[in-house]
């Protein structure tokens, strides 16, 4: 196991330790921490205690994965994209799916395969007829891409 030092050095006489201790931070700007606001700590507050409901709800379906569940939130939460890999049976799918159940969102999952068109993805035209006018018309129909959530 590799050592590290501490950040006083060798000299100072303190113990070395273990490269899985986190080292500890160093403060880079000394400024105080801008004043926040009721206003502010509520919207904190109320963030907090969803991501707690969120995470336990998650937790009731996918068991034994706490950090990958916190990765997602944290994806969620920063309004940012997640890419999930791994092999098959890890529970990614129905991870997503239900995730999207928890915030009442639409999902939609791509099976990528070798006959795979783009109209699979982004939808297409499709030709209707009505059966009592005999009238033909052009309907879009969506694809999982207009999901709210897709994997």
């Amino acid at each position: 196991m590799a050592k590290i030092l501490s950040e006083t050095g060798p000299e100072s006489g303190q113990e070395e330790k273990t490269a899985t201790e986190a080292p500890k931070p160093v403060a880079v700007d000394s400024a105080p921490a801008p004043e926040i606001s009721e206003d502010d700590a509520a919207v904190i507050r109320e963030v907090h205690e969803t991501y707690k409901r969120m995470k336990v709800e998650l937790a009731n379906v996918i068991v034994g994965q706490t950090d990958v569940i916190d990765e997602v939130l944290m994806a969620v939460f920063s309004r940012g994209h997640a890419l999930l890999v791994g092999v098959p049976s890890l529970a990614k799918t129905l991870l997503i799916s239900t995730l999207s159940k928890v915030l009442r969102l639409s999902f939609k999952r791509i099976q990528f395969t070798p006959d795979l068109m783009p109209s699979d993805i982004t939808g297409s035209d499709v030709l209707e007829e009505d059966k009592k006018t005999g009238e033909r018309i052009f309907r879009f129909v969506n694809g999982p891409l207009f999901a709210n959530m897709v994997l």
